[in-house]
């Protein structure tokens, strides 16, 4: 589910719970579509939270938000994601 006006994406754990993240990003990777997700979770004061990345996957209008299975792809994305985040902590400099 999502809720577009605060950019808030509901997910629901293999254990049932729902856990709610803060859409930061989208990116494509080889002509595929992941978000870059923050958790939502108030009661967490660190400063640097984990991005989840998840794939994307379009349903008509709607899209699918689908966890990543293989590693391979997984890393990539990853990969790409670290590099991003290198370039802009260069260009803070």
């Amino acid at each position: 589910m999502e809720n577009e006006e605060n950019h808030l994406i509901e997910t629901i754990d293999e254990e049932g719970n729902v856990i709610t993240f803060e859409l930061y990003d989208i990116v494509e990777v080889d002509e595929q579509e992941y978000a870059l997700l923050l958790p939502s979770d108030e009661d967490d004061e660190s400063d640097e939270a984990e991005i989840v990345i998840m794939r994307l996957t379009k349903d008509g209008e709607d899209y699918i938000f689908e966890t990543i299975d293989d590693d391979d792809e997984f890393n990539k994305v990853a990969a790409y994601v670290e590099s991003l985040q290198d370039e802009e902590d260069e260009e803070e400099e």
